[in-house]
């Protein structure tokens, strides 16, 4: 074990609250553990505070689920920016079916979010397929090879592809 996942995005159906967040995170920071949130971006910035007091490293999954319309326009792209700036967090480039109006195959909108923090910090990134995809209806679940070629679009570089995928999650999660 490495963290803990709060799945805190929808309120009619999260069995952890916000507010259990920062007590937890207190408890597992003397392990070393990280705090994974997977919530949206209005939210991400009515607890900006919350966020700034937690006393372990943070994940933002989902690409902080900002609102497709605005990306990186929206005011948590600024919270996550100043605590990865801070080498606190770190956000998880997954979720891109999540993250769209626009939809597959490409879901540009999800990829111009994916490639701001690609040009914010490529050294405080991970890649996630999300599989299961356990939002998604049978019979309309995302491929997941198609979700990875997606970083291809949003990396760049082999050199940063590689960074995403292999260097960032052992310093993460503390691979030998």
């Amino acid at each position: 074990m490495r963290g803990l996942r709060f799945s805190v995005w929808n309120p009619a159906d999260t069995v952890t609250t916000i507010e259990m967040i920062e007590p937890l995170a207190r408890r597992i920071a003397d392990l070393g553990w990280h705090a994974q949130l997977h919530m949206m971006g209005d939210q991400i910035v009515a607890h900006a505070a919350l966020l700034k007091r937690l006393p372990c490293p943070i994940i933002f999954d989902h690409m902080g689920r900002l609102p497709p319309s605005l990306g990186p326009e929206h005011a948590a792209f600024a919270v996550i920016g100043d605590l990865v700036a801070a080498g606190r967090a770190w956000v998880k480039l997954a979720g891109a079916y999540l993250n769209t109006r626009v939809g597959a195959p490409d879901y540009p909108d999800a990829g111009r979010i994916a490639r701001a923090f690609v040009g914010l910090a490529p050294e405080r990134l991970v890649w996630g397929s999300d599989w299961p995809h356990v939002t998604e209806p049978a019979g309309h679940k995302p491929d997941d090879a198609t979700l990875l070629d997606l970083l291809d679009g949003w990396s760049g570089a082999e050199a940063v592809r590689t960074r995403i995928l292999v260097d960032n999650p052992a310093e993460l999660y503390g691979f030998g």
